[in-house]
């Protein structure tokens, strides 16, 4: 077996296997590399902060900007969420165009006069599931 290993401090660190067939040696490098934490970088005015998505309750765009929503507080990303949701873990799900939730921080759900279902978190934020991901995110949960 060959491998590399290349120290880039201008790329995002990416692993890539190739492999013949899925085997014991794969299935532990998955196992370690979906263990590994991904953090992010918040920032509330001049400070600058590490954003680990476990600990938060959600991501959302506001007015354009990217935010996370956290114990510790609100903090600006300077990435899309499309970006956000391509390095976080399974614990999320999108519940519309503009919010993507941590499932353990969901505390309710409750119904509105219109059909709607509104989703509560822990830290008290509310928003609405779109229509369109409601499917999905009944299945996530377990409705």
């Amino acid at each position: 077996m060959k491998y590399s290993i290349i120290f880039d401090k201008d790329r995002e660190e990416e692993v890539i296997i190739f492999a013949r067939e899925r085997g014991e040696l794969v299935d532990k490098l998955e196992a370690i590399l979906q263990a590994v934490p991904t953090e992010l970088i918040g920032y509330k005015g001049e400070e600058i902060v590490r954003i680990i998505p476990s600990e938060t309750y959600c991501f959302t765009v506001e007015d354009g900007r990217t935010y996370a929503l956290t114990e510790r507080g609100k903090y600006q990303l300077k990435l899309r969420l499309y970006q956000i949701e391509e390095r976080i873990s399974d614990g999320f799900v999108k519940i519309n165009q503009s919010c993507i939730v941590n499932i353990k921080m969901i505390e309710s759900f409750k119904t509105s006069l219109g059909g709607s279902l509104m989703v509560t978190l822990k830290g008290g934020y509310r928003d609405y599931i779109s229509r369109r991901q409601l499917k999905t995110v009944k299945e996530r949960i377990g409705f």
